[in-house]
């Protein structure tokens, strides 16, 4: 018998069975303009989107919109892009992916936010 699991890359978003997800599982989130968690019932825009992992990058595809390249795993030394965003009660160390990811998700999802990714050093991170 074999078993296939689900990973979500973005946190709410729609879920992959590629095995190499497992890395990436969660590790990317929207927040809104207060830095708090997009979840899908506040962004149902997140339940539609397009998602897979090619050469390097987390693909995200939506209908009607260019293709967002995000590189997979990036060396985070800039403390200029951390942020602090609100997960389930909690604060949580985030790395802001920048305004071409904002600006594609505020289109997407019709309300400002932000792509942000959890840091690596952020520890475990409760998604209630």
């Amino acid at each position: 018998m074999t078993t296939h699991s689900a990973y979500q890359p973005i946190a709410g978003a729609a879920a992959l069975a590629d095995e190499a997800a497992q890395f990436y599982d969660r590790r990317w989130l929207a927040v809104d303009d207060q830095d708090r968690w997009l979840e899908a019932g506040r962004a149902p825009g997140l339940n539609q989107l397009d998602i897979s992992l090619r050469f390097g990058y987390l693909v995200i595809r939506a209908q009607g919109m260019l293709r967002l390249d995000v590189p997979l795993d990036v060396i985070e030394d800039d403390d200029s892009v951390e942020r602090t965003a609100k997960i389930g009660g909690r604060d949580v160390r985030v790395v802001d992916e920048g305004d071409l990811a904002a600006a594609w998700f505020t289109q997407w999802l019709g309300q400002p936010c932000r792509l942000v990714k959890v840091h690596p050093e952020a520890g475990p991170v409760e998604w209630a």
